[in-house]
Parts: C-alpha cells; sequence; structure tokens
C-alpha cells in the first residue's frame, strides 16, 4: 500500500506539472505558432493521458476491480495509440532540429504551423499502425461472448497466443530500431555542422546537437521497457513474488519515470519556455490569475 501510495503521490505531481507546462504552452503565441514547442505540447499531453490511465489501472489491479472487456479494449487503444505516440514526436522534434540547422534556409517552410499539423497526424497514424495490427488479429480470434465478461483489465487478456505476444514486441521493436536510425542520422549531420560553423552558428548548432543527446537518452528509456517482458517471462519461470517485483521495478523505472522526468527535463532546459513557466507558477501560486496574469 506505500508503495501504491507513493507512486499515485509521484504521479499526481507530474500531472500537475506537466499541465502547468501545457497551460505556458497556451500563454504565448511564440509557443504555439513554433514547431518544436507544439510537438512538445504533443508529447505533454500523450504523457498526460497515459500516466492518468496506467494510475488509475494501477489502483483498480491492486484493489481487484474488475472491468467489461469493452471498456478495457477501449482503454487499451488509447494506451497502445499513446505509446507511441510519445517517441515517435520526439524523433520527429530531432528531425525538426535537423531541418533547423542543416537546412535553414527551408526551415521556416517545411516546419510551418500547417505543416506542423499535417506532422501531428502523420504521427498519430504511424502510431495507430501497431494497434491496428494488434486488434485486427484480436478480433479474428475473439469470441462475442468475451466483450460481455468482466476481469481485470491489462493488456495480457488480449492475447490469445504466444505468438500474439512475440509479434507486438518485434512490431515495437522495429518502431525503435526506424526511429534509432533517424536520430543517429540527425546527429551526425548535426555534428558535422556544428565542428563547420563558427561564432553564433556553432553555439546554436550544439545546443542542436545536445537536445538530440536527450532525445536519444528519451528513446533510450523507451527501448529498455520494449526488453522488460522477456525479462519478467524468464523471471516468472523461477519465482512468482520475484516476478512481481521485478514487473512493478519495471514499471515504475522504466515506464512511469520517463514518461515524468523527460517532460520536465526538456522544458526546464529550454530558457524561453522555462521563465514562461516561473511566471505561470509564480502567478497561480501567489497571485490572482484573473487578475494578475
Amino acid at each position: 500500500p506505500f508503495d501504491l501510495m507513493r507512486q499515485i503521490v509521484f504521479v499526481s505531481v507530474s500531472l500537475c506539472i506537466n499541465f502547468l507546462q501545457i497551460t505556458t504552452f497556451f500563454m504565448k503565441d511564440f509557443f504555439y505558432t513554433t514547431m518544436r514547442y507544439i510537438l512538445f505540447a504533443v508529447t505533454l499531453v500523450s504523457d498526460c493521458l497515459f500516466l492518468f490511465i496506467t494510475d488509475v489501472l494501477l489502483l483498480l489491479s491492486y484493489l481487484s476491480v474488475t472491468t467489461q472487456m469493452w471498456l478495457c479494449l477501449i482503454i487499451y487503444i488509447v494506451l497502445s495509440l499513446y505509446t507511441f505516440v510519445t517517441p515517435v514526436t520526439l524523433t520527429a522534434m530531432t528531425l525538426e532540429r535537423y531541418v533547423a540547422i542543416c537546412m535553414p534556409l527551408r526551415h521556416g517552410e517545411l516546419c510551418s504551423t500547417r505543416n506542423t499539423m499535417h506532422c501531428i497526424l502523420i504521427i498519430h497514424g504511424l502510431s495507430s499502425v501497431p494497434c491496428i495490427i494488434f486488434l485486427s488479429i484480436f478480433f479474428a480470434s475473439s469470441t462475442q461472448s468475451f466483450y460481455t465478461q468482466g476481469r481485470i483489465c491489462s493488456v495480457e487478456i488480449f492475447i490469445f497466443h504466444s505468438w500474439q505476444g512475440h509479434l507486438r514486441a518485434a512490431i515495437s521493436q522495429f518502431y525503435f530500431l526506424i526511429m534509432c536510425i533517424a536520430i543517429v542520422f540527425s546527429y551526425f549531420k548535426i555534428l558535422k555542422v556544428a565542428k563547420a560553423a563558427s561564432g553564433q552558428n556553432k553555439s546554436s548548432s550544439w545546443k542542436g546537437l545536445r537536445t538530440v543527446v536527450l532525445h536519444a537518452f528519451q528513446l533510450l528509456l523507451g527501448l529498455i521497457q520494449l526488453w522488460c517482458p522477456f525479462i519478467e517471462a524468464a523471471v516468472l519461470q523461477i519465482n512468482v513474488m520475484l516476478f512481481v517485483k521485478v514487473r512493478y521495478f519495471n514499471y515504475i523505472t522504466f515506464i512511469i519515470a520517463p514518461r515524468c522526468l523527460s517532460p520536465l527535463i526538456y522544458g526546464l532546459r529550454d530558457e524561453k519556455f522555462f521563465l514562461r513557466f516561473l511566471h505561470v507558477f509564480i502567478c497561480i501560486k501567489f497571485y490572482s490569475w484573473e487578475f494578475t496574469c
């Protein structure tokens, strides 16, 4: 119970910070007309949804509350979608930095607000492909009576055959492989420009390079997350109690923590965003929002 309460508090604090960052995003037109800030807001919304739903599911699981399968299916669709939205968006943010530094003359054209909206649609489209594949297999295998059953909601109840789990893991790893290739490509291209640049351009290039490294670290945490099911399956063969502890550790370390910390780190390291975030925080804490801010 103590671990559960500690996690709920941790996630709640993270959600509050994310909501503050989302509020900050809408406080200045520069943010919601600039591609990288718009994409950052997408990751914030994605992480908020993911954290909230997973926390509720964990609480329901702890209390042994059953859920109708049709409702659990809807929850799974949302979770499956936003599991991929954040890393795919991070990749898009990396490519935006690549365009800004390596193709500065075309940055305004390629990264316009209109193209950003198209990019968000593409991100959600790409993120929905694994879910569509998995659901197609599920619908072909399930019976009509399955949807009226009440069970504790988890992704495992939608896996009828072991190969479904392997396919799900393979698709995820394929996605992350493509994303890693995109980030490595951007890194070396920006590194090449940074070495050749001088003065202010050099400073901007190295800053962009550090941003790419940050995205790479965020994706690395996501990549580790993909190996968790394999580790857990091996531990399950040894000891059930050890399996429960390992699974909880993986959940906190590789699923919850990155989604809580990454938006905070990214938001605070951006000087413009941080100053505005600080202003919003002070306004909420000490003054009346309506009259002062």
